[in-house]
């Protein structure tokens, strides 16, 4: 599919006008934003885009006092962290996911941190130019020896179910877009051409309601779709457009 000549200004003006650090502080990529580290920086977003669903009001507020518990170290506390510090991640709750899948979490990311000390390594064990291949081997490598935790699976989509997985691919584009004062552009292990769309459910209305893809479904195929429709515009960061999407469903704004 060829979008029209207008419509591609239509885009190119809402991406310029949304991704800008003004637009941050009512999303929850503000969140790693208040770190400087790279390791806490990898970790924030990591949680914040996990619990990324529902009001973004309440996923801010919940994502804060998440690091509130981890000292505002997340790191630190997550490599470290003893069975009497992580009593202060008791209680913790947004929506289905609860204290049982973050104390999973914390502990099995610090295994896979003393052993390959960043979450880009984790995710990236295998090089790969595929981001199908990376989630799909990020949810084994979490997973693996751990058949008990299927609650916990839950929450970390994988397209072999067919998921869209929306909040790990936002994850992405928040860690290997380049810099920009919106994303962050620290990880280095693939580039930023083959990153996925992320199928929020605002930029799936306007996409519909630009006539983008009047049928596209909130599915790993849809993500493709989407996603080779951007390729065509900008082959070197086609998820260029996708705050600029959700800035406009969110905003009620067409930029017309």
């Amino acid at each position: 599919m060829t979008l029209d000549t207008r419509l591609v200004e239509t885009l190119w003006d809402a991406a310029k006008f949304y991704n800008e650090p003004g637009f941050i502080e009512n999303d929850p990529i503000l969140i790693p934003h208040l770190f400087t580290h790279a390791r806490d920086i990898e970790l924030a977003g990591f949680f914040t885009a996990l619990i990324a669903w529902g009001q973004r009001k309440t996923i801010i507020s919940n994502a804060k006092e998440l690091m509130r518990r981890m000292d505002n170290s997340p790191y630190e506390f997550i490599l470290n962290s003893s069975e009497g510090d992580q009593r202060a991640l008791m209680g913790f709750v947004h929506r289905t996911f609860n204290e049982v899948d973050l104390i999973f979490l914390v502990n099995r990311l610090g295994e896979l941190l003393r052993e390959y000390n960043s979450l880009e390594n984790i995710f990236f064990i295998k090089s790969t130019s595929s981001i199908e291949e990376t989630l799909i081997q990020f949810r084994r490598t979490l997973f693996a020896n751990y058949l008990d935790s299927n609650r916990t699976q839950k929450h970390i989509a994988t397209p072999e179910k067919n998921s869209a997985c929306k909040r790990l691919n936002m994850y992405l584009r928040w860690m290997v877009r380049p810099s920009d004062g919106v994303d962050f552009g620290i990880w280095k292990s693939i580039n930023p051409s083959i990153l996925k769309m992320p199928l929020d459910t605002h930029v799936i209305r306007v996409v519909k309601e630009l006539g983008i893809l009047s049928d596209l479904k909130g599915d790993w195929k849809g993500c493709l779709e989407l996603t080779n429709i951007f390729s065509q515009i900008h082959p070197s960061d086609p998820v260029f457009f996708d705050f600029a999407l959700f800035g406009m469903g969110v905003n009620n704004r067409n930029m017309s």
